[in-house]
């Protein structure tokens, strides 16, 4: 047994953020506290790397795909996308995020690299913390994001193309 840890999750698209406490009982067995509710989950992960949910007595099979601090999830023929942080992430981005972003903002290289991926096109909608370009720099990716909701109005980022540190990649207003 452990003692809870805290973490604090947001379903894309959703405006506010959830706390969740799990405490791992052993063998396989949480308790999680969700809304200030409180459950019993059992979890085994399947041969093929689903996972089995037993929760609070219901059934559920489950997908699961991370990328960084994001969480596709896949149960019940639909996918969902939550943002998952513990205490520390979450203390870090408090203390990153003090000022809203508005107006027109240009995002740079960070430093210098290759354009790995857009994942964004001219005239797409964002939302804010999505990914939209991917640099890889001293062998490692990056996926820069946007730091608010918006259009994307110009793309200069090509695939495969080397960038300076602070290279304009693309403009969100």
């Amino acid at each position: 047994m452990s003692a809870p840890k805290r973490y604090v999750t947001r379903v894309r698209g959703a405006k506010d953020s959830v706390p969740v406490d799990i405490e791992d009982l052993g063998d396989g067995t949480f308790a999680l506290t969700l809304g200030g509710r409180r459950h019993t989950v059992d979890a085994r992960v399947l041969e093929h790397g689903a996972v089995s949910l037993l929760v609070d007595a219901r059934s559920y099979d489950v997908e699961l795909d991370e990328s960084g601090d994001e969480v596709q999830v896949l149960v019940d023929s639909e996918v969902v996308t939550v943002d998952v942080a513990d205490e520390r992430a979450v203390s870090l981005r408090a203390g990153a995020a003090g000022f809203s972003v508005s107006g027109k903002v240009v995002l740079t290289a960070p430093m210098p690299g290759k354009v790995v991926r857009v994942l964004v096109a001219p005239g797409a909608e964002v939302t804010e913390g999505q990914g939209l370009v991917v640099v890889e720099a001293m062998k490692m990716e990056n996926e820069l994001k946007s730091p608010k909701a918006g259009t994307v109005v110009e793309v200069f980022a090509k695939e495969g193309s080397a960038v300076e540190a602070n290279a304009k990649l693309l403009i969100v207003e």
